[in-house]
């Protein structure tokens, strides 16, 4: 049997050169299936200087080779070293503004005050109006909730939002790191007023954790969300350079304190399974484990689009050679059962019978 196709609900994506574009979610947005991500612009502060320190100079560069392969899709956000990221960008894009699709994000803490976090209508509208001016352009095109506020009413934040989109500021509103009832309840107030929807939810979702597909990947499919991939190599630990019986890297993210996982949610023996079936799979298909950790993504069920980065233009060169190609559909079985954990209450109970709870259609 063949494989589903991942974007199960998208309409027939377009190319651009060897790049393949997708609709995000239900809307009529089409994105390259990588964008890339810049947490490495700027290095200030110690944990994202563990990401990486590129200024304008690097970080035009890396934005001209994404264009170059079709890749015109940059994700931000303000606390990245607490708008750097977001300036350096917006230097790096002058001149292709209309060229290029800007992500950026607002909800957690940025600068000082009682009301320097969350997303209540005077947080939002100022770090809108403070991320325009970073990046240099007078619209967003996907604006991100970073996180869920559970202090701010669900329909003050929406309705900022949609103020925001209705004065063109915003153009797409998608939301980050929610929990499935945080997401469900956002889109049923969005319906009840005929507001804004998310069209997006950016997780964190990889071959080591999986438990997006739980239930944020069915609500998404019922709901036409479309998944953005953040940390899809796990803080790099998928990327060849942890093997068992060796000592970890020292010159990593996860050894320099810049991993955005918590070491408590890691099983090494777990990664350790994955990363035998990865080398053998990048053997048969003559290509780097990150390319095949990174292809799996690409063949999942709600998967619009997945963030990579790039500590120089090497990595991102590597990074780019995720798309053209597919992994078999025996491929994906293997890494499928090589990254399987427990499911938690209660999706075991509801496992047990999936006449009546059908899992999302993998293959």
């Amino acid at each position: 049997m063949d494989a589903i196709p991942a974007s199960i609900f998208y309409i027939k994506p377009t190319t651009n050169k060897s790049m393949e574009y997708r609709f995000l979610g239900g809307s009529g947005l089409q994105v390259p299936v990588l964008s890339f991500g810049t947490a490495t612009f700027g290095g200030s502060g110690d944990f994202f200087k563990a990401w990486g320190s590129q200024q304008v100079e690097e970080a035009s560069r890396l934005v001209n080779l994404c264009m170059d392969a079709g890749l015109n899709f940059f994700d931000t956000a303000d606390i990245y070293s607490q708008g750097l990221s977001e300036e350096i960008l917006g230097k790096a894009i002058a001149g292709k503004r209309h060229d290029v699709l800007i992500s950026t994000k607002g909800t957690f803490p940025f600068g000082s005050g009682p009301n320097n976090q969350g997303s209540s209508r005077f947080h939002l509208t100022r770090q809108v109006e403070g991320s325009l001016k970073r990046l240099g352009t007078n619209y967003i095109d996907v604006y991100h909730m970073h996180g869920f506020d559970g202090n701010t009413p669900v329909e003050e934040t929406l309705r900022t939002l949609d103020d925001l989109v209705q004065s063109g500021k915003i153009r797409y509103i998608a939301a980050s790191n929610y929990s499935g009832w945080h997401l469900m309840k956002s889109l049923s107030v969005s319906e009840r007023y005929g507001w804004s929807k998310y069209i997006a939810h950016q997780v964190y979702y990889s071959l080591l954790h999986r438990e997006y597909e739980w239930e944020l990947m069915p609500l998404g499919l019922d709901q036409k969300v479309g998944a953005i991939i953040w940390s899809p190599l796990s803080a790099g630990m998928l990327g060849g350079k942890y093997r068992r019986n060796q000592p970890p890297p020292q010159d990593s993210r996860v050894a320099q304190g810049g991993s955005p996982i918590p070491q408590a949610v890691v099983n090494n023996e777990h990664l350790y399974n994955i990363m035998d079936v990865l080398d053998a799979v990048a053997q048969e298909t003559e290509k780097s484990v990150a390319q095949v950790a990174l292809n799996w993504l690409l063949q999942r069920p709600t998967v619009a689009n997945i963030i990579v980065g790039a500590r120089n233009e090497e990595q991102l060169k590597q990074n780019l050679g995720t798309v053209g190609w597919s992994l078999s559909p025996d491929q994906i079985r293997r890494l499928d059962q090589a990254s399987d954990i427990p499911t938690s209450y209660p999706y075991w109970h509801q496992r047990q019978n999936t006449k009546l709870n059908p899992l999302p259609k993998f293959y």
